[in-house]
C-alpha cells in the first residue's frame, strides 16, 4: 500500500488540530496543555541532568539526592551517565514540542520521551518507596502531558 493510500486513513485516526475531524476547540487547548506539560517535563529533566552530570559532588546536589560526600565520589561516573538519559529524553520531549506542527511525529517523540520519563519515576518509588516524592516530581509533569495528548487526540 502508498504512502499516499494511507494518509487519509492516517488523518481519519488522528485528528490534528484544525483538521476536518476536529469538532471544536476542545483538541487544540488541551494539545497546547500538552505541549506546556512537555516542555515543563523537558525543563525538570535538563535541571535533573546538570544536578546529575555537572554538579554531583557539590553540597545543594547531595542534599538533594542524600548522598554523602564518600558517596558521590564513588558514584560520580553513573550519576554522570545517567545525568545524560534525563537530557536525552528532554530532547526528545523537546523536539515532540517544538514540531507541534507534525502530529505524528510530535506526538511520536512526546509519547516515547514522556512515556519513559513516567515509567522510570515508577522504578524509581518501586525499588524505594521512600523515593516517593523524588518519584512524583520527576514524574508529574510527564504524566499530565500524556494525559492532554490523549484527550486532544480524543476529542
Amino acid at each position: 500500500m502508498s504512502a499516499s493510500l494511507d494518509e487519509p486513513a492516517r488523518q481519519a485516526a488522528v485528528p490534528t488540530v484544525g483538521s476536518p475531524n476536529s469538532t471544536n476547540g476542545i483538541e487544540a487547548s488541551m494539545r497546547v496543555v500538552s505541549l506546556t506539560f512537555a516542555s515543563l517535563a523537558a525543563l525538570m529533566h535538563v535541571y535533573i541532568f546538570w544536578m546529575e552530570s555537572l554538579r554531583w559532588e557539590h553540597a545543594a546536589t547531595r542534599r538533594v539526592f542524600g548522598t554523602t560526600p564518600e558517596q558521590a565520589a564513588t558514584t560520580r561516573q553513573l550519576a554522570f551517565n545517567q545525568g545524560f538519559y534525563n537530557l536525552f529524553l528532554a530532547i526528545a520531549a523537546g523536539a515532540g514540542v517544538v514540531l507541534f506542527w507534525w502530529p505524528v511525529v510530535s506526538a511520536t517523540l512526546l509519547i516515547v520521551a514522556l512515556g519513559s520519563m513516567v515509567l522510570a519515576a515508577l522504578v524509581l518509588v518501586a525499588n524505594d518507596r521512600g523515593r516517593a516524592r523524588a518519584a512524583l516530581v520527576q514524574g508529574l509533569f510527564p504524566s499530565l502531558g500524556l494525559v492532554f495528548l490523549a484527550l486532544s487526540a480524543s476529542s
